[in-house]
């Protein structure tokens, strides 16, 4: 089976319908994260058919479950889950922030040869970015445990605003740390075509 054939079956596995030429921008941006990662080693995994499965359908699976217009992605590294996201659902305004210069360079690369317009790439520390209208969804996939995900970004996430933080195995022992004015809403189990691996996808938000 080709990559192409990979990412076909997959994407019809997850039941999602995607724009015209969203396939088409995900192989090229996976294409750009090989170029660029045998360099800047953006991402562990190197070989291209674990890529489409453990990035790009990994982050995929999670798309049904981000609502509203804005995204903010923390820690972003390779962009994901933020640039399947951003080309899967064109009417997000997806936000990626990463701390090394290098990452954000590539971030960058990758917006303007998708062209991307509903992308865009900070440089810096996720506690030291301020957004004047705040973010509706605040994402991560490996970015740190979930106490210091809510702590360092609870300032960006709006009023009535969710986490969406992706994990592999259930989080038992970070839910029991984080704060008293966060709860886990949900616990959404994904199956991710051809990822012989348990994930979850943990939505948070500010206790009433």
């Amino acid at each position: 089976m080709t990559i192409e054939q990979q990412l076909t079956a997959g994407i019809d596995a997850l039941g999602l319908v995607l724009p015209d030429g969203a396939e088409t921008k995900l192989l090229a941006y996976l294409a750009l994260l090989d170029k660029w990662n045998r360099v800047y080693n953006l991402t562990a995994v190197r070989d291209a058919e674990r890529m489409v499965s453990h990035h790009l359908l990994d982050s995929l699976a999670a798309v049904p479950y981000f609502n509203g217009e804005t995204v903010l992605d923390v820690g972003s590294g390779g962009g994901l889950p933020g640039i399947p996201l951003a080309i899967a659902r064109p009417e997000l305004q997806v936000t990626l922030v990463d701390s090394i210069a290098k990452k954000t360079a590539f971030l960058l690369q990758a917006k303007a040869e998708l062209g991307l317009k509903n992308l865009h790439v900070v440089t810096g520390r996720v506690e030291d970015f301020h957004s004047e209208t705040g973010f509706e969804v605040v994402t991560s996939r490996a970015f740190s445990d979930l106490k210091e995900f809510v702590t360092l970004t609870r300032h960006l996430l709006k009023p009535g605003g969710r986490w969406l933080a992706m994990k592999g195995l259930m989080p038992h022992e970070e839910i029991a740390l984080l704060p008293a004015d966060v709860k886990v809403s949900a616990d959404i189990a994904l199956v991710v075509p051809g990822l012989e691996a348990t994930r979850h996808l943990i939505e948070l938000e500010r206790a009433a």
